[in-house]
Parts: structure tokens; sequence; C-alpha cells
């Protein structure tokens, strides 16, 4: 089927698309943000330090990234370096990122380059994209960006300015819309600057072309050519499926410390935040006295349990309503799965997941009242 018609567009408007993408090229070569994996004129990054970058881009924003992902260079450079990396180290460098597999992926990627590439990311598209961890996406920007390879890098951001200056309403939710975009987006691509070209169409949605609220069309090199633009559909355009409503979890969450030390135990290997530290969580919401008595059967005794107050932290597809409180105890061994961590453990080693953040205001408090 022709593009034109899985996107439900004139056939003319996919016609003449070298001229937009010069008009981009040109915007982008103006306007981008500084970033330290960006190439300037005295810096080029590696394609390691271009996987690193588009790894940690995904769902997060850039800001939220650049100072993670200085660290992360510096302490692990290369390939190598990941490869080899302990677990909590890695976990550690990751934390308040989210998602943590990405970086569990990231390792094992690293470790199958180590053995069938001598160390050093393919520049190939394909092989790429059978590592662990990376898509059509991450495959396409780290090929076209590292390796100068015109292939596209179709994400959200693309799919959006791409729709809306077509004037395209067909549904996202549509397995073939993205594909034909992504043939729209090849098809774009100046061969002697594919990088710039994909980084360009990124940008353009990151800060003109808005997920939320309206567009700066002002700004847009394309404010002349773009469909939606013109029509005044932007509100319509991309036509993203329904969401499904996230589910709702209750949970109570006790910070429990014992002579300086916090009780942890590992979630399960599977699932949301797979195999990372965590507090004490309860399904529901307890009363005192039940934490009192929960306590108990751990094997320890809380001496006092003052309430820390509320917090909410959304995940994709669920959302966590917490109560969380602090208890103190004589010390006591940990029961099976649970382990003691004192504050340099807590500051340098144990990754702790952002979820849990709002309750760790005072923990350092905390454990220093659990040596009286």
């Amino acid at each position: 089927m022709e593009l034109s018609k899985i996107l439900n567009i004139p056939a003319r408007r996919l016609e003449n698309l070298s001229y937009p993408a010069t008009l981009l090229l040109e915007w982008y070569r103006q306007n981008q943000r500084e970033m330290p994996w960006r190439k300037t004129e005295t810096f080029t990054p590696t394609p390691y330090q271009v996987w690193v970058s588009e790894i940690m881009l995904q769902q997060t924003r850039v800001e939220a990234v650049r100072g993670y992902y200085t660290r992360f260079i510096q302490q692990l450079p290369d390939i190598a370096a990941l490869a080899s990396a302990p677990e909590d180290q890695l976990l550690k460098l990751w934390q308040g990122l989210g998602y943590y597999n990405r970086v569990r992926n990231m390792q094992k990627a690293a470790q199958q380059v180590m053995e069938l590439y001598g160390g050093a990311l393919p520049a190939d598209y394909k092989a790429l994209q059978a590592l662990p961890g990376i898509g059509a996406y991450t495959a396409g920007a780290i090929a076209s960006i590292a390796f100068g390879i015109p292939v596209p890098a179709p994400d959200g951001n693309v799919f959006r300015v791409l729709t809306r200056l077509l004037g395209s309403g067909a549904s996202l939710g549509d397995a073939k819309v993205k594909k034909a975009l992504g043939e729209v987006a090849a098809s774009m691509i100046p061969p002697q600057a594919p990088g710039d070209f994909n980084q360009a169409l990124m940008e353009l949605g990151a800060i003109v072309c808005l997920p939320n609220g309206a567009p700066l069309c002002p700004s847009c090199p394309w404010k002349d050519l773009c469909v939606a633009n013109r029509e005044n559909s932007w509100q319509t355009i991309p036509n993203l499926p329904e969401k499904k409503p996230r589910r709702v979890e209750e949970h109570t969450i006790l910070l429990l410390a014992s002579e300086g030390k916090l009780l942890l135990s590992r979630r399960p290997a599977k699932g949301l935040l797979a195999g990372l530290p965590e507090p004490i969580n309860l399904a529901g919401f307890w009363e005192k006295a039940s934490l009192s008595a929960y306590v108990e059967q751990l094997g320890g005794k809380a001496s006092r349990l003052d309430c820390l107050g509320e917090a909410t932290h959304i995940f994709s597809h669920v959302e966590w309503r917490m109560k969380g409180f602090a208890a103190v105890s004589p010390f006591f061994e940990p029961p099976p799965g649970c382990f003691w961590a004192g504050a340099v453990q807590l500051e340098d080693e144990v990754s702790i997941p952002s979820a849990f953040r709002p309750f760790f205001e005072k923990v350092n408090s905390l454990l220093q009242q659990s040596f009286a």
C-alpha cells in the first residue's frame, strides 16, 4: 500500500521532502542545545558515548540526564569497563533514572560486544538492533550519529513532528502507520548528515513541536510548510491511541533502624524494580499497632514508631500510593532475604529506587536515634 494511503494524506505531500530537510538542518545548526554527548568543533563522541546517552534519554528528560551521563562515563569510560562492572555499581550509577533494566541490558550488550566484536560497537544497523536493549530507534540513533549510516531513528518526537508536518491524522496505534512514518523519515535523510538530521528531528520535537501544550510554531523552520500549522489542527495531531488507566496500589513503607543501620530487602528478580533493594514494603495501608506486631514477627521490637507522611509514585502502568513510618528497634538478626545497611552503604553502595526517596529525607537522623 502506498505511504500516502496508510497516512491518509494526498500523495503530493510526500514530494520534494529534501527541501524541508535542508531547512531543518539549517535551523538545527543554529539552535541545537549544548549537551556533553554531542559533537562540537573540539569534541567527537565515541560510539559508546552515543549509546550511553541514547539509553539514558529513553523516557527521561535531557536536563535530568546530564549529570548522570557525566558521572557514568567518568566511572565506566568504555565498553570493557561497563561489561565488567559489579551490578551494585551499575545500579548506584543509575539510581534515580528509573527503568533499571536499561542499564542491566546495557551490561549484557557490552558483554556480547566484548565477545563478538572485540569491544567495539558494530557499525551495522541490524547488528546493533540484535544487541540486548537496543531497539529500532536506538539502533538508528547510534548508527546515524556514531557511524554516519543513513537510517532513521523514529521515536515519539519524530512521529509527532512528521504527522503535523504532513497533516496526517492516521492513528499511531497502528504499527503500519509508524512504519510508514519511519520510511518518510528515511526518505528525508541527507546522505552527508544522517546523524545531524535525526538529532534535528528529535530536537524540533523536544523544544518546538511540543508534546504537551501548544507548539511554538513561530520558532519552527517548517512553519510555512506544516499542514497542522496552516490548518490549526495540532490539537488532534498526532492521533494517539487512548491510554489504559493505571492500576492503583496502596503500600505501607517502614524504615526500621537499629544500631545505625536500616533494614532492607530485595525485590523479586522479575517485575517492577526487579532485584533492587527496598525498605520494608507492605501491601495495603497498615495501622501502627499492626506494624509494631509485624516488627516483633521479624524478631525486633519497635520502641518508637513515627509517621513520615504520604507519597505517590507513578510508574508506566501502576501508581503507588504510600504511607511511610519510621521505627527504631534493638538489634536482631535479619530474616532471610533481608540485610542491614549503614549510612555509608546507603550513600555509596546501595541503590534505593526513587519511589522511596520521599521517606528517606530524615533517614540519617533516624539512624542516629537508633544508637540510643
